[in-house]
């Protein structure tokens, strides 16, 4: 068994394939309604040789921060990475983290790949390939998206070829789309490509369909039947989420929505630079609306800061609101990538900066989002018995970013 160390966490996987999944915006709920109708047995059987809990997110509830968060093994005020998108003051420019430049920690996939470990990182999201592919195609990994599958190349994706293994690209914008995945990581192991794996879905059902539809429940039974694949060829694995899922609509239907670049420009003038960190290329997803906001302050109005934070925090629907330094402190973000104060929603609630920023009609059909609080709690689980000191951890407060950590020392296997 190969030892090796990343972001001074000791790694020691068994010698077996190694599979870690990111169900992205799988909240429990879908998986307890699969379970009940029985469309789960591999999952089922998981939970009961094995441990299914719960573990906190990363806040904010959003994808390119917790997935980071998962791979680096650390929180994104070590790794970098505290959402989709952010105000870069250097350049003055507003910019998506969809690049390794922005990346202040190694991930353990090249450390793992010169310890002799095979590894190969699938993602839905092309998004995110560029960050779990730094440093390790040029070790001899893999590492494609779904998405842009017909893309992939040997000298860049470590990889070519992929349809032929494993099927034509998939529309982004399916349920095929993270079903493509978890099958890419059974053809990989089968043909002997693979043994070490990250597999990271997209959340398009989860955001278009509640937990008990018929659409979610074929998608989650057809993961499971991957998910079994898996275990046949003796993977040991495991699952989490990046972040959970909720309705975020009025009784009509029609998103629930606090305007907030809108409101503080109403109260205090104009200036306020509202990001929303859920910003990415998938809006068809979101309509760019989370219920998690960093706002920058003009600088006419920094001596008010305090007036103005108890402005927002009299809003209706707003549930948490921090200040720079101490919402870097407790959720753990890098304070030179925020605004001057971050906000939170209730679980229905979204934030938006203004009517004309956001495309409604992308969500006509109903708008289930993410991005606070209410999202922050997410799935853990592992297909193996525990060791004694991993059960202690695990009763206690795990973090979906201790999933490889659980995965490789934590079990009997």
């Amino acid at each position: 068994m190969a030892t090796f160390t990343t972001n001074q966490r000791t790694y020691q996987p068994p010698n077996r394939p190694i599979v870690a999944i990111c169900l992205d915006g799988s909240g429990s709920e879908y998986l307890d309604a699969a379970l009940a109708r029985g469309l789960m047995p591999n999952l089922l059987h998981i939970t009961v040789v094995g441990y299914r809990g719960l573990a906190r997110g990363q806040m904010p509830s959003f994808t390119n921060v917790n997935n980071t968060s998962i791979v680096t093994g650390v929180p994104p005020s070590v790794h970098g990475i505290g959402g989709n998108y952010f105000f870069e003051t250097a350049s003055g420019e507003e910019v998506m983290t969809n690049s390794a430049k922005f990346l202040r920690a190694d991930t353990i996939f090249p450390a793992a790949q010169r310890s002799g470990r095979k590894v190969a990182v699938v993602t839905a999201k092309d998004k995110l390939r560029d960050i779990f592919a730094s440093g390790l195609i040029e070790l001899g990994g893999v590492a494609f998206s779904s998405e842009k599958v017909s893309l992939a190349r040997m000298a860049t994706h470590g990889i070519e070829q992929v349809e032929a293994l494993v099927g034509p690209n998939p529309n982004i914008y399916s349920a095929e789309a993270s079903i493509y995945v978890l099958r890419a990581g059974v053809k990989l192991i089968a043909a002997g490509r693979a043994d070490f794996l990250y597999l990271s879905t997209t959340d398009f059902m989860q955001h278009k369909f509640a937990p008990e539809t018929a659409e979610a429940l074929d998608f989650y039974a057809a993961l499971d039947d991957l998910i079994g694949q898996l275990l046949e060829l003796g993977a040991i694995i495991g699952i989490t989420a990046d972040h959970g899922m909720n309705a975020k609509q009025k009784a009509d239907g029609s998103p629930n929505v606090i305007y907030l670049e809108s409101l503080l420009a109403n109260e205090f003038g104009s200036g306020f630079r509202v990001i929303l960190p859920i910003t990415d290329p998938h809006v068809i997803h979101h309509g760019g609306l989370g219920s998690f906001a960093q706002v920058h302050v003009p600088a006419f109005a920094t001596t008010r800061l305090e007036t103005i934070l108890e402005f927002v925090r009299q809003l209706p629907g707003i549930t948490e609101v921090l200040d720079r330094s101490t919402a870097a402190r407790v959720m753990q973000l890098p304070p030179d990538r925020m605004g001057d104060f971050v906000v939170c929603s209730k679980r229905d609630v979204v934030l938006g900066r203004t009517p004309e920023w956001h495309d409604l009609h992308l969500i006509e059909e109903g708008l289930r989002s993410h991005g606070g609080r209410y999202e922050e709690m997410v799935p853990f689980i592992i297909s193996e018995t525990l060791k004694p000191e991993y059960v202690a951890k695990a009763q206690a407060d795990p973090r979906n970013f201790d999933l490889f950590d659980f995965i490789c020392n934590g079990t009997n296997a």
